[in-house]
């Protein structure tokens, strides 16, 4: 199979573009054997987490062994009522999907950013006017990787599956 010219690739410029380019880049981390998926945002608010076909590739996915979904954010206040059927999903997949917040410091910071551990990369550099792109190149998606993995284990567990009230 040859792959994609960058005529192929999707692009965003709109917000289902976006939706698409999520989906695609899960479609395609899957396609290539990808084991890690790592996920930034400072919210995930304006992310498709609740599409049925995006919580089914995420689930054909997960089923396959060794897969680690990491999503950092500095806020996961509006997860619950904004994404509720994505909630609801994840508790099943809660040994492989680890949401974290990065130190203070570090969370003004954040990208809109996909990447897997291969060579895909979906990247929303303006979140107003949804433009992004999406990649398959190894090397950039190589560098991407090891910063945001660094901040990854810097950053702490958050956004628990249950909420324990007192």
């Amino acid at each position: 199979m040859s792959e994609p010219t960058l005529p192929q690739l999707p692009t965003i410029t709109s917000r289902s573009d976006f939706a698409a380019a999520v989906l695609w880049g899960v479609r395609e981390a899957m396609s290539r054997r990808a084991r890690h998926l790592l996920w930034i945002d400072p919210d995930f608010e304006d992310w498709p987490l609740d599409d049925p076909a995006l919580l089914a590739a995420l689930t054909e996915w997960l089923h396959r062994p060794q897969r680690r979904l990491v999503m950092l954010a500095k806020d996961w206040s509006s997860m619950r009522s904004r994404h509720a059927r994505f909630c609801a999903w994840r508790q099943p997949y809660s040994h492989a999907i680890d949401p974290r917040t990065p130190e203070a410091d570090e969370a003004p910071t954040l990208p809109t950013l996909l990447l897997d551990d291969t060579r895909v990369c979906v990247r929303l550099n303006d979140r107003v006017h949804w433009r992004g792109r999406c990649s398959l190149d190894a090397g950039e998606v190589r560098l991407l990787y090891t910063e945001f993995d660094a901040l990854a284990q810097r950053s702490m567990p958050d956004f628990a599956v249950n909420q324990i009230g007192l």
